[in-house]
């Protein structure tokens, strides 16, 4: 299992917006954007359940991670590897990551019936340009 180093963790950070890769039934790729979570464990992504990640990751747990710095195109990191989900903290999650990527908490578009889920990967590769 690979391990995100100190700059990779201070780069993800940042409010940018990653594209998170699942894949279909039919083996092709599923791109979405997501706000992206880091800690000392690692990285994840919130989403709810319905939604097509879930889905794609409760049949093929593999995952592909790519979060971009808007201002220059070739500073990135990229984790892929196997993803968990899990219900536990996940409302705390999307909410602490509105304030981190809109200023807001709790996050504004909760809707009534919606159940949050945290997506955990567990790199197995994780590639990075540019934080020299």
């Amino acid at each position: 299992m690979a391990s995100l180093t100190e700059q990779q963790r201070d780069f993800l950070k940042n409010p940018y917006v990653g594209v998170v890769t699942t894949l279909r039934a039919d083996g092709s790729a599923h791109n979405t954007v997501v706000w992206v979570d880091v800690d000392a464990d690692g990285v994840s992504f919130n989403t709810a359940h319905g939604r097509c990640k879930p889905r794609n990751l409760a049949r093929d747990p593999r995952v592909a991670l790519t979060v971009v710095d808007p201002a220059d195109p070739y500073k990135w990191v990229s984790v892929s590897g196997r993803a968990t989900l899990t219900d536990e903290g996940a409302e705390d999650q999307i909410d602490n990551l509105a304030q981190k990527y809109i200023g807001q908490f709790p996050y504004p578009w909760r809707k009534p019936d919606e159940r949050r889920v945290s997506v955990r990967i567990a790199p197995e590769k994780i590639d990075a340009s540019g934080l020299d």
